[in-house]
């Protein structure tokens, strides 16, 4: 953020947030959370058996019309909080037994993240601070997150950026996302793990894949595979649920992924050598996978 003015992520909206105006994110710049609880729907490697500290952020750059967490992306849902309380949360996931801090969707934060996780650090925090990204992030922000960041775990949503016109509104997407992977594997490195699998360092790649969309969730995994090999993990979610209220508009996206499309994705990163990888099983398309936006923990 440069003075008042707000040019921080690749938006660069210049929305006025510290008087309290609402950038493209939908949120000013007081931290806003929805919720910070114990999650135990994330990758394995990051849930565990005791769950991923996750902390809920409110708001978004990308607004994608298919999104999971639109009720907290649109900023429509979240209690402001202070940075000190925000320390305090930290310290309580931590105190519930979490693998790690998970900050999901903290971009548009990430400059007011770091005094709470250096306080709450002082205070006894140790365990890995995971960045959950939709990936649509500027350098900018990178190097901010960078400093506390131990895991990155990002999205690739398109390789195609007419897709990205379309359902994101921003045709620039996987430039701007591939050159952020960038970023984070040259920052992170090869994956590191504890000797109960736990994650410690390094980047996963989430690829969500969209009714219709096989050829350029195909496209996404070539190009991750191609550029990192073993050194990043994949996760290819079949989880994509078609909004209750509808979308108006976009009737291609009114239904889930079916077997056969999910499993020749599968087959593709097999055929590749893929090993790093992480597949969903069958029930994953239920909302009741959505948390409850109900500020737990804030």
């Amino acid at each position: 953020m440069s003075g008042s003015s707000c040019s921080i992520c690749p938006r660069r909206c210049s929305a006025e947030r510290t008087s309290g105006s609402y950038g493209t994110c939908g949120v000013p710049d007081e931290l806003m959370l929805a919720r910070a609880a114990l999650h135990y729907w994330e990758e394995p490697c990051i849930s565990g058996d005791r769950g991923s500290g996750t902390v809920f952020f409110s708001g978004c750059a990308l607004k994608c019309v298919f999104c999971q967490n639109r009720e907290i992306s649109r900023g429509t849902a979240g209690k402001i909080i202070t940075s000190d309380r925000l320390s305090d949360i930290f310290i309580e996931l931590q105190e519930k037994g979490a693998h790690n801090i998970n900050l999901v969707t903290p971009d548009h934060y990430c400059s007011q993240i770091e005094k709470p996780l250096e306080k709450a650090k002082k205070r006894g925090l140790h365990i890995p601070v995971v960045t959950n990204t939709g990936g649509y992030i500027s350098e900018q922000q990178f190097e901010i997150m960078s400093q506390y960041t131990d895991i990155w775990l990002t999205d690739l949503k398109y390789s195609d950026p007419e897709l990205a016109r379309r359902y994101s509104g921003a045709y620039d997407y996987p430039e701007v996302a591939q050159a952020a992977l960038d970023r984070m594997v040259r920052s992170s490195g090869e994956p590191v793990f504890t000797e109960d699998g736990m994650m410690t360092r390094g980047v996963i790649v989430r690829i969500l894949l969209l009714p219709g969309y096989v050829e350029d969730a195909k496209r996404t995994v070539d190009h991750v595979w191609n550029s990192y090999g073993n050194d990043v993990i994949l996760s290819l979610m079949n989880q994509y649920t078609p909004p209750s209220e509808g979308l108006p508009g976009f009737p291609e996206l009114m239904r889930t992924v079916t077997e056969e499309e999910y499993d020749e994705l599968i087959d593709h990163a097999l055929s590749l050598g893929i090993e790093n990888a992480f597949i969903q099983e069958g029930g994953t398309q239920e909302e009741s996978f959505i948390p409850p936006f109900d500020m737990e923990g804030v």
